[in-house]
């Protein structure tokens, strides 16, 4: 007999948005979602459509407008921060980090939810970050110090270090920013076997509509004042990426399920 799919996270018309000079200012409405485990799921949207905020909302760093958001059955406003690490990882864009740490310290401080007051770590500390090593193929990098890497390689110890906390889900901020073609193929690639190897649920906010298109299990699609979300084959059924982009220079095309450039 299959074992059930185990919900990871869900909404509950989730209102997200700011408040601007005691207002509201809404950027989507009547949300509700379900991740489950060992879901590949990607955030789409233009520039300055909101995605950062979705995100920051569904990790419990921002607090909703209204609506609920829910870690494995239990609303997250009521999750004390130090059980909230050990089940949400989230890396956001441009993070802070002392880039004169080693790979393998930095990689260490995702277990940080776990280590003594002291920061010590343990034998299954320590078993954790060489495993998070050996799954994300950096052990030949974890002498390095972390202003020695490319921008890929440091992309791929930021997922490291969140594998490291060893969550149900992890949440990325536009993990593929600053890399060329082959490596947002080669990173968003990473993702989805890491949703393989590991079961967890990866949830990543991204501009490269269609390689998520052919990678991800679900997508959220979020459009000005909606969100929508389904498996890539169900939002193609329903037209629904043909209204992303103004459509005087490009097109989304069925047939190829990507966008392309009017001629």
């Amino acid at each position: 007999m299959k074992k059930p799919v185990a919900h990871i996270l869900k909404t509950e018309n989730l209102s997200i948005g700011y408040t601007q000079k005691n207002r509201n200012r809404v950027i989507a409405s009547g949300v509700d979602i379900t991740i489950s485990e060992g879901e590949l799921v990607a955030v789409i949207g233009v520039n300055g459509i909101g995605k950062s905020t979705f995100l920051r909302t569904l990790s419990g760093i921002q607090q909703p407008l209204s609506g609920k958001v829910f870690s494995k059955n239990i609303e997250i406003n009521k999750i004390e921060n130090i059980e909230l690490a050990s089940l949400i990882s989230l890396v956001l864009t441009e993070q802070p980090i002392s880039k004169n740490l080693s790979v393998f310290e930095l990689v260490a401080l995702g277990r940080q939810p776990y280590t003594n007051w002291i920061g010590k770590l343990s034998k299954n500390d320590l078993r954790q970050i060489i495993s998070t090593l050996k799954l994300v193929n950096i052990e030949e990098l974890q002498d390095k110090k972390c202003y020695e890497l490319s921008d890929g390689q440091m992309q791929k110890v930021l997922i490291a270090r969140a594998l490291a906390q060893d969550t149900p889900l992890v949440i990325l901020d536009e993990p593929t920013t600053h890399l060329d073609l082959y490596h947002k193929a080669y990173v968003l690639k990473l993702l989805k076997d890491l949703t393989r190897k590991t079961n967890k649920a990866i949830v990543f906010a991204s501009h490269e509509i269609n390689l998520a298109i052919q990678l991800c299990d679900k997508i959220i699609l979020m459009q000005p004042g909606k969100v929508e979300i389904g498996s890539p084959e169900e939002l193609l059924k329903a037209n629904s990426f043909s209204g992303i982009f103004p459509s005087d220079i490009i097109f989304f095309d069925p047939e190829t399920a990507s966008f392309r450039i009017k001629s």
